[in-house]
């Protein structure tokens, strides 16, 4: 496959992918995989191979790669894109994959008193970011793409907006944050206040609302609630904004805040989630309600909860334990 091809290839792909309102992060990833589905079959046309030929390449993700389930499953996800909404073609059921196997693993829980020492060790805006988090149950993304309009003062609650699956929820305000929240929010107003004296200030808008609506991408209201300190050029059109704050610098602050609590718990940011979810649990509230406030599909996945409530193994007191 030339050179030229396959730019022109993953251009449809970006194209395909803008259209469907995927995220930024999602389009990077589907063009990354194809690009080495390409290679593995040495730089033939995808139009030129078949199923078979992705099931040979999937199967090496498994067996040569030794990927992990998730990862092997997002190539899957990726190729058949590719098939389906860039080339036109329906792939059959793909049964001769060698699939990566999915391990069963229990999600890392800091108890409440770790929460506290690690909250203490985040700084500045991190801080209120790890705290919220922990006391909302929001991903680590969805709070960095929080907009001014979705913090409801009043009601106290916050409108998780185009969540994993493109799914919208409510969730709780936290009385101990609101007051941060609200100084967070207006030192957003006054650098949105810069931006617009400036000519800029116009922020990404999902799903093309900037050519439905031609001045929401400048109102208040649309802003991030958590912008980055820079502008900075967006990569799928060039348009210089400011964009929100990078996940990967919290990132780097829980890290050192674990390490400086002395927790030995491999957590991440995600563990807040985890950790806000096992909480609720212990504290009595209806894993129903846990389900609606995590966004959950299934209730199957919020379970996995149950199995790390510190009550010992399954609940049951050790007979060592009884008097």
């Amino acid at each position: 496959m030339a050179a030229g091809g396959r730019v022109l290839l993953l251009d449809q792909v970006r194209q395909r992918t803008r259209l469907k309102h995927y995220s930024i992060r999602t389009e990077q990833a589907y063009c990354e995989w194809i690009k080495r589905f390409v290679l593995f079959h040495g730089k033939r046309h995808p139009s030129a191979l078949g199923a078979a030929e992705v099931e040979q390449f999937l199967t090496s993700l498994a067996v040569d790669r030794r990927v992990a389930a998730s990862t092997q499953n997002q190539a899957k996800s990726a190729l058949l894109f590719l098939y389906r909404e860039v080339l036109g073609v329906e792939l059959p059921w793909l049964d001769g994959v060698q699939k990566a196997k999915t391990p069963s693993r229990l999600p890392v829980v800091l108890t409440r008193e770790e929460v506290e020492w690690v909250l203490a060790r985040l700084v500045g805006v991190h801080r209120l970011v790890g705290s919220l988090l922990y006391g909302t149950g929001l991903r680590i993304l969805e709070a960095m793409r929080l907009r001014v309009k979705d913090v409801d003062f009043t009601r106290r609650e916050i409108v998780v907006r185009d969540g994993k699956g493109n799914k919208d929820r409510v969730t709780m305000l936290p009385a101990r944050i609101t007051p941060g929240l609200r100084d967070q929010i207006a030192h957003a107003k006054e650098i949105h206040r810069g931006d617009l004296d400036e000519g800029f200030g116009k922020v990404w808008l999902p799903f093309a609302l900037d050519r439905k609506f031609a001045s929401a991408a400048g109102e208040w209201a649309w802003q991030y609630v958590f912008p980055a300190e820079a502008r900075s050029a967006d990569p799928r059109d060039g348009v210089v904004r400011r964009h929100h704050l990078s996940e990967q610098a919290f990132q780097r602050a829980m890290k050192n805040a674990v390490r400086g609590a002395g927790i030995v718990k491999p957590a991440t940011p995600h563990t807040l989630r985890h950790s806000f979810a096992t909480h609720l649990l212990e504290a009595g509230y209806d894993i129903r309600t846990v389900q609606e406030l995590l966004g959950h599909e299934d209730v199957s996945t919020t379970m996995i909860y149950t199995h790390v409530l510190n009550r010992g193994g399954h609940g049951v007191v050790s007979p060592l334990d009884r008097e």
